[in-house]
């Protein structure tokens, strides 16, 4: 029996493949195959080991269906819909609507977020507090951006530009008005002042020796009796004007009379309707004190003033 040497053989090429769609290319191969033995073409010629080229060209053709993509999907810690490489607020709590950058949304730029903003209309600039609400420093209930008097004590209640009530429109807030429904002056709490009484006891007017010049010690009681004319218009004055008992009679009848009409002169430059005051002398007639004292001529040497109205 003829018996055939096992064959070996090692290829040894290269190739090019070009593919023209998914499913079509053409492909060329040139392969050098290499054997151990010269028989391997059943012909032994020259004793050395047989070996030879190959050209192959085919065409590859893909059977079936596109093969399934995957593709990566990157980490979304907070779940709000941005990508953790993205998100400048990786954290957010769960269901909170936010912007592309992946942190909560706030409306009106206060610095805190609608989900926790219980005033998310706040005007832009406005400063808030944790919750986002305007702050009302005083807590009178009215913002500061919109308080015209933001310091009014606690507990007291304001209008709409967060002042103090001022019920009868004195200028003195109830809470500081001893008499809140009757106008009257700061200076009397805002209660009213019985002015012919205050105009009739003013003091304090003097002259200067022997003569009816008004001396400046006078002036703040004068000057707060034209105010007070001037504020209650109804109101006439006769002035009234004593001397002491020093001097004829005549004299201290004309020197009272001159003193009388120094005083109205001085309202009158003060801002008060020269009608509405009279004079009237009385010389040494109406003493109040002893004039044989110098404490009671003091007293005696006087002008007084009578509410006509």
């Amino acid at each position: 029996m003829q018996t055939f040497p096992l064959d070996l053989i090692v290829p040894v090429g290269a190739g090019l493949k070009y593919q023209f769609c998914d499913n079509f290319a053409i492909q060329y191969k040139y392969l050098y195959n290499f054997t151990n033995h010269d028989e391997h073409d059943l012909i032994r010629l020259t004793g050395k080991n047989d070996a030879y080229g190959q050209h192959l060209l085919g065409f590859v053709i893909s059977l079936g269906g596109k093969k399934a993509v995957v593709e990566e999907v990157e980490a979304d810690s907070d779940g709000d819909g941005v990508v953790d490489s993205k998100d400048l607020c990786p954290d957010t709590p769960r269901g909170v609507t936010v912007d592309e950058y992946g942190c909560p949304i706030d409306s009106d730029g206060d610095g805190v977020a609608d989900y926790l903003d219980k005033c998310p209309n706040t005007p832009k600039g406005v400063k808030v507090d944790a919750n986002g609400c305007p702050i009302d420093s005083d807590g009178d209930g009215v913002a500061d951006y919109l308080d015209k008097c933001p310091n009014t004590p606690k507990g007291v209640k304001v209008d709409a530009d967060g002042c103090p009530i001022d019920t009868d429109g004195d200028g003195v807030p109830d809470y500081l008005d001893k008499c809140p429904t009757i106008p009257g002056p700061k200076d009397n709490n805002g209660c009213p002042i019985e002015v012919k009484e205050m105009i009739e006891e003013l003091e304090g007017v003097q002259f200067e020796f022997d003569s009816s010049v008004i001396t400046p010690e006078s002036y703040p009681a004068l000057d707060a009796a034209a105010n007070t004319l001037k504020e209650n218009p109804e109101y006439r004055l006769d002035i009234a004007g004593h001397t002491d008992s020093t001097g004829d009679d005549t004299y201290n009848q004309g020197l009272s009379e001159r003193r009388a009409a120094s005083v109205a002169k001085y309202l009158v430059e003060k801002g008060v309707d020269e009608s509405r005051l009279t004079t009237t002398g009385y010389g040494e007639t109406q003493p109040i004190a002893d004039n044989d004292t110098a404490e009671g001529r003091a007293k005696n040497r006087r002008v007084e003033f009578k509410v006509l109205n």
